[in-house]
């Protein structure tokens, strides 16, 4: 097969990621780091037929992602750490509806407008509980630009198989840096397509309790009547108060992620075979991580790294089996300590956890990391 290399910044290779899942109908609002997505996707979307919006903001941008998404459309919007609170809201409504699509936040330095051209990664926990209530989340972080671009098809397959939003979080390191990119691999990569209805339209049920908890979607326009609604609903999706019903349909919107965590949850190990300190790390500063491992190897130290693509639902069996192997675990992020306290959790007083982060505007150096894994391990 002929390979098709290309230079790309991430941003770019997000976009052709989701041209290659099917994606044909962006809407958003722009905002640094994420910009260049909402750019490109302009270009290319009405060459191919799809369309694209710029709402007036990042609440309308989520709206009418969602609702591209129930007219059938693979549906994706972009944003940063401002615009993605403002989405939380609507994205909860994408939860409870069950409305597939793929939200984009490429993180900068917050709170508030913060640092807006300076990589962090302090949405980690908003990007599981951002919005209020008990709610499937599904995310994922790459860590290479090449990464980026398989990564926004797993993410486009999740959300149609799943019948969920599924978030895909970047940084600004990985977003603006520039990479060799083989877009090859996708041809052989299976496209999934949400399951759609085959029965009688008199009697659809929207949000039918299947044996594999995610019910078939009908598309607007298509003769299948259905209620779409924020409130808890019954299998036609109109709303109800009977408690035994919001159970059950809580549960399996739970369910339907937490029983397929062996097929979402995807990670890389590195040199953990002899690992008695493992560091735990994602996106930008696992690039970081993996240096420091070999440096530490080189000065007689066993490190070894575990670096989570699939950052929620959470990797509790990988790192339970690693806490229960090795004296010490570091995990470094550029927050000032999200994803740890999941690691503490999960390790509880297994072996011991360290944390180093930043927030300062600049990407952890595998030089001070190096020193604080030295200090941490005596």
């Amino acid at each position: 097969m002929e390979k098709n290399i290309r230079l790309l910044q991430g941003n770019e290779a997000c976009v052709e990621g989701a041209l290659a899942a099917g994606m044909n109908f962006f809407a958003g609002y722009p905002i640094t780091p994420s910009t260049e997505i909402a750019e490109l996707s302009a270009q290319k979307l009405p060459v191919i037929g799809g369309r694209f919006i710029q709402m007036e903001d990042e609440i309308a941008g989520i709206a009418a992602t969602l609702g591209g998404a129930l007219t059938g459309k693979k549906a994706m919007t972009a944003t940063s750490g401002p615009g993605f609170s403002l989405k939380q809201e609507n994205l909860g409504y994408g939860y409870m509806a069950e409305i597939p699509c793929v939200v984009v936040n490429v993180q900068r330095g917050g709170p508030s407008t913060g640092l807006p051209t300076s990589p962090a990664q302090g949405d980690i926990m908003q990007a599981k509980w951002g919005t209020h209530g008990d709610h499937p989340v599904i995310a994922l972080y790459p860590n290479s630009v090449q990464e980026i671009y398989e990564v926004t098809v797993d993410a486009f397959n999740l959300a149609e198989k799943y019948r969920t939003p599924v978030i895909l979080l970047l940084d600004e390191v990985i977003a603006h840096m520039r990479e060799k990119v083989d877009l090859t691999p996708i041809k052989d990569k299976e496209i999934i397509n949400r399951k759609k209805p085959n029965g009688s339209k008199e009697n659809f049920l929207a949000y039918e309790n299947t044996e594999d908890l995610v019910p078939p979607m009908a598309d607007f326009g298509s003769g299948y009547k259905y209620h779409v609604t924020g409130l808890v609903h019954d299998e036609f999706g109109f709303p109800s108060n009977n408690s035994k019903i919001a159970d059950v349909q809580i549960r399996r919107l739970i369910d339907k992620v937490e029983k397929n965590k062996d097929d979402i949850v995807k990670f890389e190990e590195y040199k953990l075979d002899d690992a008695e300190v493992v560091l735990i790390a994602f996106g930008s500063t696992s690039r970081t991580a993996k240096e420091s491992v070999d440096n530490l190897r080189e000065e007689g130290i066993k490190a070894g790294l575990f670096r989570p693509i699939t950052i929620w639902p959470f990797a509790d069996k990988q790192i339970k089996e690693i806490s229960e192997k090795v004296k010490n675990i570091v995990v470094t992020e550029m927050n000032l300590g999200q994803y740890v306290n999941e690691v503490k959790r999960v390790s509880s007083d297994k072996c011991k956890v360290d944390f180093y982060g930043k927030v300062d505007g600049h990407l952890i150096t595998p030089t001070e990391l190096n020193e604080f894994v030295k200090e941490a391990v005596k």
